[in-house]
């Protein structure tokens, strides 16, 4: 079970600075009953009724009052200083000498009349001092009340803290509380450090109960063209672990054409993120760094990942190691050489280094492509390219056919690859306007033309996916296999027809396809890797999506088998929305696994779900869930409730969490919140 509350300590930080920044310097006007000015004394003396406006447009109201000439003392007695619209800070009586301002009785709220019955909150302190040298305010006996005078919530004795005109100042920060089952009641203390207005720190200090004391430190730094990011924790735990983990993210411009990224994440272990609620669910960390280079037609990107694995291991496989040092693309287009026709140039260097195993690629292609619209609508793109991979292996497990009964076999040496390939597609839309709505049909094919290679025995040495996953999303493309390593074999044919329905507020599609390969496959079932192939025709794959204005969005996208129209795999998706209520629906079914060698034999079938109710103007309800709907459980779900006033917020909300890895157990978490608003922004 774990609780978090936020203090009401930091309140006094948003409401004080604006209640007592009094600014009552340089006068613009004064008006009164009655104004005397003292010659001798050189001040100036109101009597009655008087209105002050200064040049900020603060307007501060008064009974009696005495200025002095340099505006250096001041007397007023019944004050009243408005800031805002709703904003106002009243007291029985305000003096300055020189650098100080003293408010006695001063009574302060953002939330003038918001409500029919009174204000929703007011600040009361005995004596509020401004020291305009030191830039600092001074509160004593201060008091947080609800609606007016009636309910006293939270009290100070003293308070300090910089004016509004201090924009950083180094001192500590709201304390906030949690309770958890495996580390008890854990109380944060932080506090920030100012270095200089580009330049800061904020460390935080946990105390736990069950557990030793949480160390975490933040680091933030602007320059003119770069920009640095860096947290990190740290504990020694009762067992005698040193526990820990550091993000970084820095980013660097090196000019119009060229930036830089440096990023550090790396953990003690593979639960230190989840016990100590940094993080979900990370499934794998990721340190390196890229530079990017980019023209007006070329780009160019070179990268290093070096991974920490987070992930338990399958009992059927095992996750591939390997880390990336470095990866190095380009991309150059050249003008049109004639009409639209142009030419475009990649390169692909990679570098894998496993455990006690690495491999090299390197990979160029050039490619023209042609497109070309002929008679009634009809167009025509032609493409051709030539491709040549060059690898090298060092002790690098091979994953033939057979695996994992061969999963120890290893190879080392060089392999190279000639693939030339090219393509020719056609489609023609046909336009309809009817009333408000245009429609489009356009049917569509595609020949792609490739060298057959011994496809199999290549990708049992490669360092990508050897999946295929036919779908909509991969048709009329050169591979449809994931990664760069694992290609197309031999010629195939994409074909399919595309609807659209659209006018201002409503937008429809349907699409529906097919692939024929001309290679022989297994006539009896399709491999893994294949996705439903027979007789040279794949399953039948499509989507259908619909949207109205920004209140309804659903779609669907599935794959049918070719003989029998029988559902292989669907992933549908709807979000329906009315003014400020919602409800949010996500599903994904697929009968086959995603990979035979590392995962069980179960079909994949979940559930997220969401929804928002509200329940009046300022209340309402929300909810969260994701049902394993193949094994009967629901994996996570949370909700609460939400008072959002003008004047202040709150919130209830509760977290289920079933996960259960090693020395991390998903439990219950409730978390309460509450700040008050000044002119519509949340403190």
């Amino acid at each position: 079970m774990r609780f978090l509350t936020t203090s009401l300590f930091g309140l006094f930080v948003a409401t004080n600075a604006m209640a007592l920044g009094l600014n009552l310097d340089e006068p613009k006007t004064i008006k009164s009953e009655k104004i005397e000015y003292n010659a001798k004394s050189a001040k100036i003396e109101t009597s009655g009724k008087t209105e002050i406006v200064n040049q900020s447009g603060q307007v501060v109201k008064l009974n009696q009052g005495t200025i002095s000439k340099k505006e250096d003392a001041m007397s007023a007695q019944d004050i009243e200083l408005w800031l805002g619209k709703n904003v106002y800070i009243r007291a029985e009586e305000i003096t300055k000498k020189t650098d100080e301002t003293i408010a006695e009785h001063a009574i302060f709220t953002a939330c003038d009349k918001c409500d029919s019955f009174g204000n929703a909150w007011e600040i009361s302190s005995i004596e509020a001092i401004h020291n305009k040298s030191d830039k600092m305010l001074y509160f004593h006996n201060a008091v947080f009340w609800v609606y007016n005078d009636t309910i006293p919530l939270f009290w100070l004795p003293y308070y300090a803290m910089p004016d509004p005109s201090v924009k950083y100042k180094t001192g500590f920060l709201m304390p906030s509380f949690s309770s958890t089952n495996s580390m008890g009641t854990q109380i944060n203390i932080p506090a920030y450090i100012n270095i200089s207005d580009r330049h800061d720190l904020t460390p935080v200090f946990s105390i736990l109960t069950k557990e030793k004391p949480l160390y975490q430190l933040e680091h933030r730094l602007n320059l003119d063209r770069a920009e640095f990011r860096t947290n990190g924790a740290y504990t020694h735990n009762k067992e005698g672990q040193n526990r820990w983990y550091v993000q970084n993210n820095d980013r660097i411009e090196l000019g119009e054409n060229a930036r830089a990224f440096i990023y550090i994440h790396r953990s003690s272990d593979e639960t230190f993120l989840q016990k100590y609620g940094f993080y979900d669910a990370q499934p794998y960390l990721d340190s390196g760094a890229k530079l990017e280079l980019f023209g007006k037609t070329s780009y160019a990107v070179a990268d290093t990942h070096i991974f920490q694995e987070l992930r338990e291991k399958s009992a059927l496989g095992n996750i591939l190691p390997g880390d990336i040092l470095p990866n190095i693309r380009g991309v150059y287009q050249t003008n049109p050489l004639f009409e639209e026709t142009y030419m475009k140039f990649t390169g692909d260097v990679l570098s894998v280094y496993g455990d006690k195993s690495s491999s090299q690629r390197l990979i160029g292609e050039g490619r023209i492509i042609s497109p070309w619209t002929l008679w009634g609508g009809n167009r025509l793109t032609l493409s051709a390219a030539s491709r040549y991979d060059i690898y090298n292996f060092e002790d690098t497990a091979v994953y033939a056919p057979g695996y994992p009964n061969n999963k120890n076999k290893s190879f080392s040496g060089t392999k190279t690859r000639f693939l030339p390939n090219g393509y020719l597609e056609w489609d023609l839309p046909f336009f309809s306007v009817k009333n408000d709505w245009t429609y489009i049909i356009e049917p569509r094919a595609r020949l792609t033309i490739m060298e057959h290679t011994d496809n199999k025995a290549f990708f049992a040495y490669t360092n990508d996916s050897a999946g295929r996953f036919l779908a909509d999303t991969t048709m009329f493309s050169n591979n449809r296999y994931a990664g760069y390593d694992v290609w197309e074999n031999g010629n195939f044919a994409d074909y399919g027809i595309q609807w659209f329905g659209f006018n201002k507020r409503n937008n429809i599609e349907v699409f529906a396809g097919q692939t024929y390969d001309f290679r022989k496959h297994n006539q009896d079932k399709a491999d893994f890797y294949e996705n439903g192939f027979r007789n040279g025709f794949s399953d039948y794959v499509g989507r259908i999506s619909y949207s109205h204005d920004n209140n309804i969005q659903l779609s669907t996208r599935f794959r049918l088998d070719k003989q029998d129209a029988s559902l292989h795999h669907m992933e549908n998706s709807a979000y329906l929305r009315y003014k400020r209520n919602y409800i949010s629906l996500g599903h994904i079914w697929d009968s086959s696994p995603i990979d035979n060698y590392s995962t069980k034999n179960e079909d994949t079938n979940e559930l997220r779900t969401g929804a928002g109710l509200q329940l009046t103007g300022r209340l309402s309800v929300k909810g969260y869930a994701i049902f394993n709907l193949y094994e009967h459980i629901i994996q996570q779900h949370s909700g609460g409730i939400y008072y959002d006033h003008p004047c202040y917020y709150l919130s209830l909300e509760y977290k289920r969490d079933n996960a259960v890895r090693k020395d991390y157990v998903g439990g219950t978490t409730f978390q309460f919140k509450f700040g008050i608003s000044i002119e519509g922004k949340h403190y």
